[in-house]
């Protein structure tokens, strides 16, 4: 034995001198992903398992989701401190205001960041987001087809879809109406009236007025250039949406109020219906308790006739900035924070629908009214897809609406006026 030992050391040693012998190691790469690669980027597949790597990432989500996505990137460190140290910086940011803040600066965004799919166009011209490279398949089989959609450009997955219920619908407290109330503003209007209550609608802004105009068979939407805008609000039948906004407005149990306001005129009782998102169906269902109820929007009196309101429907995503300087882990904690267990969260603490399909057909989503009314009224849905300019025209035209246009103004002049801002071209 003692002549032996010497000889099998001086072998091994030959071995790496003059062959390059190498010790096992393996990528500490995310199961089944090769992560991509953005400038300056590098990838978890830059280190072996035996090394634990510091990984730092600026993360933006939504005020109101701060608590929930500290306990999800604290629960992804914890599931991944075998291979980094994983550290983050998580700021408030808005879904509907990303994309004015990424291009102010991409390098200085966010290296993961949460966005409304509307946006998706005008950060991919910029570069401002990475190419999903890795797991597409199964992100595409795991995702509704129509948020894929969402998160695609030119045939490329650009982000990680994460809810799909980007839309309104109408609350209402039960006590007061009926299944078959709702079905009408005139019905439900009635009802609040007699009760001395008000039904909410918030007129002032774009998101919502498009309701009308789609009932009317109008329409607004994204030319193929990709910025600027189609309207034909102001063409026939027009006059009529905006007769029946105004007939609405001035009916003494209405009010447009914006969604805190509607929120706290639920809380204090003087709203017992409203227009609204699945963002504050915790609210009006913990006001509301057993009451508490949901439905499709409900028809509006336009020329005489009942007409369905429209809507906007929408997506909400995760980009990954492309000048990320640890791509791969940054892909891998967008891929986390849209998995099955966290859209479900998700749902559970903050009522988002999720677009992950198997949360979205657990019991407790399709169990839920809010859920229940955003799916119904995606039938009468077009998916958000419209240019800058549309905005502040639509909510300049709903103020004056709001405010009974004061000025008298034939009301083809104020569609005229809205059209002309909305189509403007683009500088």
């Amino acid at each position: 034995m003692k002549k032996r030992i010497p000889a099998l050391l001086l072998a091994l040693t030959l071995c790496f001198t003059l062959f390059g012998c190498a010790s096992p190691s393996g990528s500490d790469a995310p199961s089944g992903s090769s992560p991509g690669t953005s400038p300056g980027g590098s990838s978890p597949s830059d280190s072996t398992p035996a090394e634990v790597k510091d990984v730092h990432l600026r993360v933006w989500g939504a005020e109101e989701d701060q608590v929930m996505l500290k306990s999800m990137l604290d629960a992804f460190a914890d599931a991944n401190k075998a291979q980094i140290n994983f550290t983050y910086d998580l700021g408030v940011q808005g879904e509907g205001g990303t994309k004015d803040t990424v291009l102010v600066d991409i390098e200085a965004a966010a290296d993961v960041y949460a966005f409304a799919h509307d946006q998706i166009g005008e950060l991919y011209k910029a570069g401002a987001l990475q190419e999903v490279l890795d797991n597409v398949a199964d992100i595409k089989s795991r995702n509704v087809s129509s948020s894929v959609e969402a998160a695609t450009v030119d045939g490329k997955l650009m982000a990680y879809p994460m809810t799909a219920d980007n839309g309104y619908f109408m609350f209402y407290n039960s006590s007061y109406f009926t299944e078959d109330d709702v079905k009408s503003f005139d019905g439900m209007l009635a009802k609040a009236e007699a009760a001395g209550k008000k039904i909410s609608m918030e007129l002032t802004s774009g998101w919502y007025n498009y309701a009308f105009f789609k009932a009317g068979g109008l329409n607004a939407s994204l030319n193929d250039d990709g910025v600027t805008n189609d309207c034909d609000w102001n063409g026939p039948g027009g006059t009529d949406v905006l007769q029946a906004m105004l007939d609405l407005a001035k009916h003494p149990a209405f009010v447009s109020l914006g969604s805190d306001e509607f929120k706290a005129g639920v809380i204090d009782g003087s709203v017992i219906a409203g227009v609204s998102g699945t963002w504050n169906a915790g609210a009006v269902a913990e006001a509301w308790g057993e009451s508490y109820a949901a439905s499709k929007l409900p028809t509006v009196a336009i020329a005489g006739e009942q007409k369905q309101l429209g809507s906007f429907s929408g997506y909400k995503l995760i980009g990954v900035n492309a000048f990320c300087q640890e791509t791969g882990w940054a892909m891998r904690l967008a891929d986390y924070l849209t998995n099955y267990d966290n859209s479900l969260r998700r749902f559970n603490e903050r009522q988002q629908g999720p677009s992950n399909t198997l949360a979205a057909a657990s019991d407790a989503v399709k169990s839920d009214p809010a859920q229940l009314a955003i799916a119904t009224q995606m039938q009468f849905a077009t998916p958000q897809i419209i240019g800058g300019n549309y905005w502040s025209p639509a909510q300049t035209l709903g103020e004056i609406i709001v405010q009974g246009n004061p000025s008298g103004t034939p009301l083809q002049t104020l569609l005229d006026n809205a059209v002309a801002g909305i189509t403007a071209p683009v500088g």
